[in-house]
C-alpha cells in the first residue's frame, strides 16, 4: 500500500494522519485514501478531481507531473506528500 502524508501546517488546522491506500496511479490512491473524509478531499482536489492550485503533491520525493488526470504511476510502497503550495516573491 502507498502512504499519503500531510504537512504539519495542514495537520494543525485539520487532523490528517498518514493514510494507507491501494492504487497504481496517484488518482487511484487519492480516491481510495480520501474517500472517508470529504473535507480533506476538498482541500486537496477540486470538483473535477484535479489537484487544487494551492496544493502540491510529491510522489517519492518528486513533484507529480500530471496535476489534471493524476496518472503518475504509484508503486506499492510509494509515499505521497501533500503540502500547501506557496507563491510570491
Amino acid at each position: 500500500m502507498a502512504t499519503i502524508r500531510f504537512t504539519s501546517h495542514l495537520v494543525r488546522h485539520r487532523p490528517a494522519p498518514a493514510i494507507e491506500a491501494d492504487g497504481v496511479t496517484v488518482a487511484e490512491v487519492l480516491t481510495q485514501g480520501l474517500a472517508g473524509d470529504a473535507l480533506l478531499k476538498s482541500y486537496v482536489l477540486d470538483e473535477q478531481g484535479r489537484v487544487r492550485k494551492h496544493v502540491n503533491i510529491y510522489l517519492d520525493g518528486a513533484l507529480i507531473a500530471d496535476r489534471v488526470r493524476l496518472s503518475d504511476a504509484v508503486q506499492p510502497r510509494s509515499q505521497l506528500y501533500v503540502l500547501q503550495a506557496l507563491s510570491g516573491g
